[in-house]
């Protein structure tokens, strides 16, 4: 099977590290515009999913080219890659943190940043560190990541082949996780915020639906206002949205939404990637894919810089963990003026831009030089 690049993953992934970003930033005016502010879902789920659509079409190429010990090794790699990242990561935060907390004196950011541990007892956090127990706010995706993609190995010569049968296994996981509670031990008796036993759900889909879009498919002729699960799926995407809505406003909401309503949706659990989550990230997802095909519309600049941040996440993400902090203490000492609050959250981006332009600036030097025929 050969694997072909879905540019709209890179646009995506590109988007959804810049709304990860304005959401860190508290009180961020753009962060009203993003994922979580009109459905269940939010910019996790799109990085999570696009993550393993990313990482199926990647390693299975290496695959079908070189077998399954070198895929094996190339993915135990990366996530060593991720290891150490997110250790180096966690010390420019926490250096970040402790900088920008001595210059606010309203609010203590080494409490709100979930810091106390280290100093309260230091060695015992720098041993939490090491075994991913220890991850202050911001740093909860990254080992998420470590786990899910050093997990690849056990279902990518599966899953390339026959896609359903993993669905179906990943999702009786999923499902043991209200009835027996399964999650890995944070600090202080704690969890971790993002249940992997859960999102490898969310994972493993975005791998089947990379094996999918490989396979030959029909043509849909009718239109997409005929097409049933279209329908479906774009009106529980815009139910979601009228509800979440109605989230800013508690009296009209309690108002309008049913007892039996509430009683069904909540608690909508983000750590155990509760179901009316995932069926929302999922019809929205499937609808964002009909509206938009991939026909060349991520060719355009403005989409080309979403698209450029999409193929260096890893870096884009840990720069915008770090610059959250110090976008956040910026805002501080101007009382949170909303002109200062715009210009940190477009600067941030901006930044995050510049370093996607230098890193592929720099990844064209590193190439080969061609030989000229004499």
């Amino acid at each position: 099977m050969t694997f072909e690049r879905d540019h709209r993953i890179d646009f995506f992934r590109g988007l959804a590290l810049i709304f990860i970003f304005w959401d860190h930033v508290p009180h961020n005016p753009l962060g009203q515009i993003t994922l979580r502010n009109f459905g269940f879902s939010d910019a996790a789920e799109v990085f999570v999913f696009l993550a393993g659509f990313a990482a199926v079409l990647a390693y299975g190429k290496v695959l079908a080219r070189e077998g399954f010990l070198i895929a094996c090794v190339k993915i135990l790699r990366r996530a060593w890659v991720l290891y150490v990242v997110h250790i180096f990561l966690l010390a420019m935060l926490m250096g970040i943190v402790f900088f920008a907390n001595s210059h606010v004196e309203t609010r203590d950011l080494v409490e709100e940043m979930g810091m106390r541990h280290f100093i309260s007892d230091p060695q015992q956090a720098l041993i939490d560190e090491l075994l991913l127990r220890f991850k202050p706010n911001l740093m909860d995706p990254l080992p998420l990541y470590i786990v899910l993609l050093a997990g690849l190995p056990l279902v990518l010569p599966i899953l390339v082949r026959k896609v359903w049968p993993v669905v179906a296994v990943s999702l009786a996981l999923y499902l043991t996780v209200p009835l027996f509670g399964w999650n890995l031990a944070a600090i202080k008796d704690g969890v971790w915020y993002f249940n992997p036993v859960a999102w490898q759900l969310l994972f493993v889909l975005g791998g089947a639906a990379a094996v999918l879009s490989q396979r030959p498919r029909v043509p849909e002729t009718r239109p997409l206002l005929r097409q049933p699960l279209f329908i479906s799926a774009a009106m529980y995407v815009v139910a979601a949205a009228a509800l979440t809505l109605l989230w800013r406003w508690p009296q009209l909401h309690d108002a309008v939404v049913p007892d039996s309503l509430n009683k069904l949706l909540y608690p909508i659990s983000k750590t155990d990637l509760s179901p009316v989550r995932l069926l929302h990230f999922l019809a929205l997802a499937y609808v964002t894919a009909k509206l938009l095909p991939d026909t060349g519309w991520t060719q355009n600049w403005l989409a080309q810089q979403s698209c450029r941040m999409g193929r260096f996440s890893l870096e884009i993400f840990c720069l915008g963990v770090l610059l959250a902090p110090l976008a956040d203490m910026l805002n501080a000492l101007t009382d949170d003026a909303v002109a200062m609050q715009i210009c940190t959250a477009l600067a941030g981006a901006g930044l995050m831009a510049l370093l996607a332009l230098w890193l592929e600036f720099n990844k064209c030097l590193n190439k080969p030089a061609p030989v000229l025929a004499t």
